[in-house]
């Protein structure tokens, strides 16, 4: 028997339509609304849910109280024939890291590889959205970003002086899944904790600690303590470099000078990030890749699993499976996200999102 209480699926063309609708109520133009919408749904359609719609509320949020420009139009500062600094104008993040994938990718194709800085950015979703275009060009994608709030001390400290710090890494494949490498480099990302706290759920222990140093398991009380860096010193040191990158290298915010954009809804962020796209054909590689990797690949897939464990996988795999099926079926949002989405309809005088 089907599941009373399951969530019913929404489909896609509403959720866009509604999400869209909500942006142009806080002032941005159709056009942009309707491009960041399309962002941010497909990245629930992907699974990324932690960084996707649930944001809306934290979107509207800094466009209502000035932190965020409406109507930005991000420009190209300083420009060669590979590389690119781009100046967000503080507008929504996803319409500056769209514009630097699409400059990457054309850069690459000219000269091998393209390299695109941002500063005055914003949070702009999962990263994986700006590295999946250059796999389906063919190319090699590299993106990163300065976390949009300090919640890790420098290692062995208590100050809290880092974000999660993301990066993000595709190639393509000959396969229907390109490999699209997104983490934090912290143990769990940010959103994640707070969809927990949203859903009234536990955090394993190993995530974050309290500055007692014992483990802190309530998402609620994340205040309270700190997350905890991949792999110790050495996910300390990678999020460092990622934020010489994509912070200072850019002239964006890094350390004590990351507002958190969360707490914080009226203070531009200046955060920085950047894009790249690599052509193979410029190493001597070109279709031959896609086939390299794909067959490094399958002998990962092959290897013989661990007892306890399932068969190996690839970062990005199964993505076009779940993404189809969404699109044909809709998307399955929790029953506290759309009891939010709700409550932002009522507030901002929006159409009820419907099933």
């Amino acid at each position: 028997m089907p599941d009373a209480d399951a969530p019913v699926p929404v489909p896609v063309a509403a959720l866009l339509a509604f999400v869209a609708s909500a942006l142009e109520s806080a002032g941005v133009p159709e056009g942009d609304a309707a491009r960041v919408a399309g962002l941010m749904v497909e990245a629930d359609v992907l699974g990324h849910e932690t960084h996707g719609v649930f944001r809306l509320r934290q979107y509207l949020a800094r466009l209502r109280d000035g932190g965020c420009n409406p109507a930005a139009q991000p420009t190209i500062l300083r420009e060669t024939a590979a590389t690119a600094l781009l100046d967000g104008d503080n507008g929504l993040g996803h319409l500056a890291m769209q514009a630097a994938c699409t400059l990457a990718i054309e850069k690459a194709r000219g000269v091998g590889i393209g390299w695109v800085g941002i500063r005055r950015g914003n949070h702009a979703g999962p990263l994986s959205l700006y590295v999946r275009p250059q796999a389906a060009a063919g190319m090699l994608g590299l993106a990163a970003a300065v976390g949009s709030a300090n919640h890790v001390p420098p290692f062995g400290g208590t100050d809290l002086l880092l974000g999660t710090n993301p990066v993000a890494i595709s190639a393509p494949t000959e396969g229907p899944d390109p490999f699209v490498l997104d983490m934090a480099t912290t143990v769990a990302a940010m959103g994640r904790i707070k969809t927990l706290a949203q859903r009234g759920e536990l955090m394993p222990e190993g995530w974050m600690v309290g500055r007692d140093g014992r483990p802190l398991t309530n998402p609620k009380r994340r205040d309270e303590g700190f997350m905890l860096p991949i792999g110790g010193a050495k996910g300390f040191g990678l999020s460092v470099g990622l934020g010489l990158l994509a912070g200072i290298l850019n002239g964006a915010a890094f350390g004590s000078n990351v507002v958190d954009f969360t707490a914080d809804t009226t203070s531009e962020t200046n955060t920085g990030q950047f894009v790249a796209a690599i052509d193979p054909a410029t190493f001597g590689a070109g279709e031959g890749f896609a086939r390299a990797a794909t067959a490094a690949f399958d002998e990962m897939r092959a290897s013989e699993p661990l007892p306890g464990h399932g068969a190996v996988r690839l970062p990005g795999e199964g993505k076009a499976e779940i993404a189809s099926r969404r699109r044909a079926e809709g998307l399955r949002l929790a029953p506290s996200l759309r009891a939010d989405l709700s409550k932002l309809a009522r507030e901002h005088g929006l159409a009820e999102l419907l099933t």
